[in-house]
Parts: structure tokens; C-alpha cells; sequence
């Protein structure tokens, strides 16, 4: 048995969340396109609702990694561990988006939802691919909880873009066509 052995229905289960959630997101995504798009839509876009799909597409990309049949851990842990890198590094470049854009003032909630969590979920996976030779049970369990942690994190920011959507901006698109 492999250090993989027991966790199929666990990426499964999550890998398929991620790829429905992804869908789901796109279908948002179209049902709010016809809005009318306020100043500095587009630089929020970059800082708000890309990371989402990105989080999503990392789970999804996280759960063909480890449901691959790899003979050992290490190349799936130089896998794993690209992807955390490239997710620090991406995670740098959201909060320098979040901080440019004008469309919207972050809130803390903000920062923490597309700044911190995702970085420590990252930086999860790096670490954990580290140490995947020496204590391969413990970096699984490593992985799949930055998994879990970027899978939570896309759904709270997809929840908090459709209500920002339907109950703020809507509501605010509304009271100028009252004018």
C-alpha cells in the first residue's frame, strides 16, 4: 500500500466539489454580466471574484495530483509544492490588486478571505510537500486540509460576491434609476 491509500473518496468528493463550484461560479458570473458595470469594476474583478476561481481550480488541480497512481510521495509532492509556491506568489499579487483597486474599500473580513487564509493555505502546501520524504502521513493530512481550507475560502468569497451583488450594488444600481 502507498501513502495514498484511503484518501481516493476524499479527492473525489473534493475534486468534484471544486469542478461543480467552478461551473457554478461561471453561471453567477453570466447571470450578474448584464448589470451595468460601475468605476473600477474591472480592477475588483482582479481582486475580488478571479481568486475565487483560481482557490477552485487549485483544489480541483490538488485532488488530480493526489488521485494520480503514483508509485511514491515525492513527485507528488514536487507537484503539490508548485502549487503552493505559484499560490504564495499569486496571493501576493491579490493583495496588491486588493489594495490598487478602487471600486470598493476592503474591509478586514476582505484582507482575511482573499489575502490571509489563501497564503496560509499555500504556504500549507509548500511546507507540507517539505516534508512529505520524512513524515508522508502528516503532509497528506497537510494537503488536504489547505484543500478543504481553499475550498471553504472560494465558497465564503462567492457568497460574499453574490450578496455584495444582489443586496449592495443592486440596491444602489436601483435608488439611480428611481432618480
Amino acid at each position: 500500500m502507498t501513502a495514498f491509500a484511503g484518501w481516493e473518496n476524499f479527492y473525489v468528493i473534493v475534486g468534484s466539489s471544486a469542478g461543480a463550484l467552478i461551473g457554478l461560479q461561471f453561471v453567477v458570473i453570466t447571470l450578474i454580466a448584464d448589470m451595468p458595470i460601475g468605476h473600477g469594476a474591472a480592477q475588483a474583478g482582479g481582486a475580488f471574484a478571479t481568486p475565487t476561481i483560481v482557490h477552485f481550480g487549485a483544489v480541483l488541480l490538488l485532488a488530480g495530483i493526489l488521485s494520480a497512481p503514483w508509485d511514491g510521495i515525492a513527485n507528488a509532492a514536487v507537484l503539490w509544492g508548485i502549487v503552493g509556491l505559484s499560490g504564495l506568489v499569486y496571493a501576493a499579487i491579490v493583495a496588491r490588486r486588493l489594495r490598487l483597486q478602487t471600486a470598493y474599500r476592503p474591509q478586514f473580513e476582505d484582507w482575511m478571505f482573499h489575502v490571509l487564509l489563501p497564503f496560509g493555505a499555500y504556504a500549507m502546501l509548500a511546507i507540507s510537500a517539505l516534508a512529505a520524504r520524512s513524515h508522508p502521513r502528516g503532509a497528506l493530512f497537510g494537503v488536504a486540509a489547505a484543500a478543504l481550507l481553499l475550498l471553504f475560502i472560494g465558497i465564503h468569497n462567492a457568497w460574499d460576491a453574490v450578496t455584495y451583488h444582489v443586496f449592495v450594488n443592486r440596491g444602489q444600481q436601483e435608488s439611480e434609476w428611481r432618480r
